[in-house]
């Protein structure tokens, strides 16, 4: 199942890359390649590397070493648009190779539990962290009114077995690294590996970097890409409508978070499977709704569940924009309504007008829409 976390921006491999050498983090020297040209003028031998937004690229192919102009070509041949678990390759990055004497792995979130940024660090890098025994990983919570202090940093780098010269480094870069994390409104920055090279220089040999999407009006040095979306949650991402897809072959059309989390809910009782849900939250412009349920046509579900509760948003003017698409347009698909509140009666009469299945309640809404789907 591929989720797209609402509210984050990955960014890829290469820009985050781009912010860590602005706060002075080493980083292999590398540039993006477009074409086969932009590979001429590079020092062999060098990593090409793919760019998704997702982990397990060295073990799908996309991570490949070269030591010559025409092994580089077909290399990138073969990683450009390959897929790695959904995500098609578009972008490729090339890097030196680097003499790496120790690989460490190294990491900042937000607990949500603590309310604060925790910090994890591991002599074990290069690996996926969830691979790591707990007892070699090791953690310090940061208070965010008083920030980072030496003691913090001293506490995690003294468990690395490191020699001495080697802690400043990698101290050097907790540092660093936590301050992007706080000035960037970071969710996550994460090396891995972190490695010391053979010289006894730190460096970040990859990146992973997410930003909370509502602080991005204070980072106009970075360009949104949306790089987990589809192309159409990036349609209605333009439009202003909160639009997931997923897996199953439901479409869930609902007004608010909190219901269409229990929409989705009801259909899993019913072995129904939620293959994209839109929430309108408290409009009830039919133009609106009318942009939203043309996306869910885009979608192709097997069947449609438009369950409405108008509390501020009227369930008439949403019924006008919904009958509005299928008297135009038409629809391919059973569609299923379930309509509480605010003028639901005049609603329940357009649907039905425009030739819709109105459900009383929730329950039997579900089980129906998850019969039509091939699931109950």
């Amino acid at each position: 199942m591929r989720i797209c976390i609402s509210g984050s921006m990955k960014l890829f491999e290469y820009r985050g890359k781009e912010l860590f050498n602005k706060y002075g983090i080493a980083v292999p020297n590398g540039k993006l390649i477009n074409s086969e040209k932009d590979l001429s003028d590079l020092k062999f031998p060098f990593v090409l590397k793919a760019q998704v937004p997702i982990g397990g690229r060295g073990k799908a192919g996309g991570i490949k070493l070269t030591d010559s102009l025409n092994d580089a070509k077909e290399k990138f041949s073969q990683i450009m648009g390959m897929d790695i678990k959904g995500y098609t390759v578009k972008k490729v990055y090339a890097e030196e190779k680097v003499s790496i004497k120790k690989e460490l792995y190294l990491s900042i979130m937000l607990d949500r539990t603590k309310r604060m940024p925790l910090i994890m660090i591991s002599g074990e890098g290069g690996m996926d962290i969830e691979s790591v025994p707990d007892t070699k990983i090791f953690k310090e919570w940061i208070n965010p009114l008083i920030g980072i202090q030496s003691f913090n940093i001293r506490n995690l780098v003294s468990k690395l077995n490191l020699e001495t010269e080697e802690g400043k480094e990698i101290s050097k870069v907790v540092t660093k690294s936590y301050k992007m994390f706080r000035e960037y409104d970071c969710e996550l920055v994460e090396i891995n590996p972190l490695i010391i090279k053979t010289d006894g220089s730190a460096m970040a040999l990859d990146s992973k970097v997410i930003i909370n999407d509502d602080a991005m009006f204070r980072h106009q040095d970075i360009t949104p890409e949306h790089v987990e979306l589809t192309p159409l949650e990036k349609d209605a991402k333009e439009k202003g409508i909160t639009f997931i897809q997923l897996d199953g072959n439901i479409g869930v059309i609902a007004n608010g978070a909190g219901l269409t989390m229990a929409t989705l809910d009801a259909l899993t009782y019913y072995k129904g499977k939620g293959g994209v849900f839109l929430d309108l939250g408290g409009t009830d412009d039919p133009e609106k709704v009318k942009q939203a349920f043309e996306l869910m046509k885009k979608a192709k579900p097997k069947v449609i569940f438009l369950n409405l509760f108008g509390g501020i948003t009227k369930c008439d003017t949403v019924a006008i924009g919904v009958k509005a698409v299928i008297t135009k347009e038409g629809i391919d698909c059973p569609v299923i309504t379930r309509i509480k509140g605010m003028n639901e009666g005049a609603a329940k009469e357009i649907l039905k007008d425009a030739g819709l299945v109105t459900a009383t309640t929730l329950q039997d809404a579900a089980e129906q829409s998850s019969t039509m789907a091939g699931g109950a």
